[in-house]
């Protein structure tokens, strides 16, 4: 069974807003797995509807830049913060970005682009890790396009212009103005970086993702003692309010808390005399999905003055 360290209790608490006592036993339950830990709260009513988390799990910058009907997102990792403000750190990320703009996502394709210095992607990141002196990746990318309208893109908390740990880019379909498809669009991005869906429609939600919600409904609800029949309407109930909380498009707007995303893009191709249509959306979150080694910060001190955390000396008088 994996030690359950004070840092994996902060952590999940952190992530669950749940009591410190209840996340050591959900820790302890679940042999130290920290999903499954969340899980166990979340049967027992302890924890709110999991989201990933919005804390980073690795540092570094991500990237979003548009032109027209195209757009794209670029997510590099390092293993500071520090090095996010490095000025050498951060055009690397932009030329990057813009690359992708131009090429596409393709991650191997990226990586053996020409940078426009004439070198590849890929030496130019060698060479950034050996002179920052930190290591490097390029993670991941995405690029959107519409064939009309607009691709509009949103950082929240910016490092720099186009810079950040949290980018957005929204696809939207039209003949509409520039200038409506702009503020809609930049509206949208706002929400996305605020609310988290998970795909853009309810029939796009991952098949894993909808199973894991279903048995912590089925696990909730055979606690309430009631029938098979009652039970099962729970579940599909639970379940079906999951889906709508977590696609895009029937998410409740953020800046109104009423109306669904799909009712406010059709209110804004009505006022613009043209049909808007969200076509896609992407959301990178600096470090998402990484998971960062937690230290034990005790032991680490005991550790670099020799002393064994079992036998610490007696504090004195």
């Amino acid at each position: 069974m994996a030690e359950i360290t004070a840092a994996m209790v902060k952590d999940l608490r952190e992530k669950s807003g749940a009591g410190m006592m209840d996340c050591k036993k959900a820790l302890n339950e679940t042999a130290g797995d920290m999903d499954a830990a969340m899980d166990w709260l979340r049967t027992k009513g302890l924890a709110a509807a999991a989201k990933k988390s919005s804390r980073t799990a690795a540092e570094g910058l991500v990237g979003v830049a548009v032109s027209g009907t195209r757009g794209a997102a670029v997510e590099v990792n390092s293993e500071t913060d520090f090095v996010a403000k490095n000025e050498q750190f951060q055009n690397f990320v932009r030329e990057v970005t813009q690359i992708a703009l131009a090429q596409g996502d393709d991650l191997e394709a990226l990586k053996g682009a020409s940078m426009p210095s004439g070198t590849s992607v890929a030496d130019v990141l060698t060479n950034n890790i050996a002179t920052i002196g930190e290591n490097q990746t390029l993670r991941r990318a995405k690029q959107l396009q519409v064939s009309k309208g607009a691709v509009v893109s949103y950082v929240h908390n910016a490092t720099a212009p186009g810079l950040g740990k949290i980018g957005v880019l929204v696809a939207l379909e039209s003949e509409a103005p520039e200038a409506a498809l702009q503020d809609l669009g930049k509206q949208l991005a706002m929400h996305i970086a605020a609310a988290f869906p998970q795909a853009l429609n309810e029939e796009d939600l991952p098949a894993d993702l909808i199973e894991r919600e279903r048995a912590i409904a089925q696990e909730k609800a055979a606690e309430s003692g009631k029938p098979a029949d009652i039970i099962a309407k729970m579940v599909e109930g639970s379940v079906a309010k999951f889906r709508k909380e977590h696609a895009l498009v029937s998410q409740l707007f953020v800046m109104d808390g009423k109306t669904k995303i799909s009712d406010v893009v059709a209110k804004a191709g009505k006022d613009a005399g043209s049909t808007i249509t969200l076509k896609d959306y992407v959301r990178f979150q600096l470090g998402e999905g990484i998971e960062r080694e937690q230290s034990d910060f005790a032991a680490e001190v005991a550790a670099a003055s020799g002393v064994s955390q079992s036998k610490q000396p007696e504090p004195t008088a």
